[in-house]
């Protein structure tokens, strides 16, 4: 029987195709996207797959979002070709330099919009693994989020899904919907035909701006986010390397050791002395230097 009701929201995303000849151009202290190939993300077409197969069999609607430059229109209309009812595309200058928590404040927003009952993604990007939007922006919704999923089976309430658990296991795990579903594997992927490549050409890509999510501007890119540029640093060039730490050792120090990266800790000296003895110590200090001028009583 057809379920008109059920709403699915697929996230795209675009990912670098890490395979040669894809060449690698700088501008000093920048890299150039020149030369680098894109492509739709895999795990996010496993993802559309499933919500395909559910359109197939209970008559499910299925919605596409992609984020990103116009280029990605390719992205939404390969989504059409392979059997998807709308596609949108959000997109504005607004949304440059913002950080997790900015770009989950707004996938949430158009959660909010959309009211899809299940939201699918993938798990990982091809390039840049693990990404954490989605599952925030369902924290923020209040939404239940299932990540690793390998199947999909609708209940009367929800869904239960089998995930991909730790050290290879599985499990089974139900969740109320609305709920967002991050899929770790999926099967194999339909190729669309040449008719319905030819239709999805002229097909309409909708084109959202920040203007529809009614965000406030200092929500969103680099003025809604909580990491700024100068928090950020490089990794250490040439990190100290520490033996293994020794299985005699406590538990607890052993962790420390292996968490400490290589770096060794500093040498100090530790100070046991009174409130009174420690203030009168640094106020020593500063007349020595000049910072407080006067004497010591």
């Amino acid at each position: 029987m057809p379920n008109d009701t059920l709403h699915i929201l697929v996230l795209l995303r675009e990912t670098s195709d890490p395979r040669p000849p894809a060449r690698v151009i700088t501008r000093g202290a920048a890299i150039s996207e020149r030369g680098l190939r894109r492509l739709p993300n895999p795990l996010d077409l496993a993802a559309l797959e499933e919500a395909l197969r559910l359109k197939e069999q209970i008559g499910a609607r299925v919605t596409v979002l992609t984020i990103g430059p116009n280029r990605l229109d390719d992205m939404v209309r390969l989504a059409y070709a392979m059997g998807a009812d709308r596609g949108i595309r959000l997109w504005d200058h607004d949304l440059d330099g913002g950080d997790v928590v900015a770009d989950a404040r707004v996938l949430g927003r158009c959660i909010d919009i959309l009211g899809p009952s299940l939201v699918f993604t993938g798990n990982r990007l091809l390039d840049r693994g693990d990404d954490p939007v989605p599952a925030l922006a369902a924290a923020l919704r209040s939404m239940p989020s299932i990540s690793a999923a390998m199947a999909l089976t609708l209940t009367k309430d929800g869904v239960e899904v089998l995930r991909i658990s730790d050290r290879g296991g599985r499990q089974v795990v139900t969740a109320s919907s609305p709920c967002t579903i991050l899929f770790g594997a999926g099967g194999t992927l339909r190729y669309p035909s040449v008719d319905a490549l030819a239709v999805a050409l002229e097909a309409t890509v909708e084109v959202w701006d920040t203007a529809c999510l009614g965000l406030p501007f200092r929500e969103i890119g680099a003025a809604g986010s909580r990491l700024a540029s100068s928090e950020f640093n490089v990794p250490r060039p040439d990190p100290v390397r520490v033996a293994t730490p020794d299985a005699g050792l406590p538990a607890f120090e052993r962790i420390l050791s292996l968490l400490s990266g290589g770096i060794k800790a500093r040498e100090g000296r530790q100070h046991q002395l009174s409130a009174d003895e420690t203030a009168d110590g640094i106020w020593r200090i500063f007349c020595e230097e000049g910072v407080a001028p006067g004497r010591m009583p």
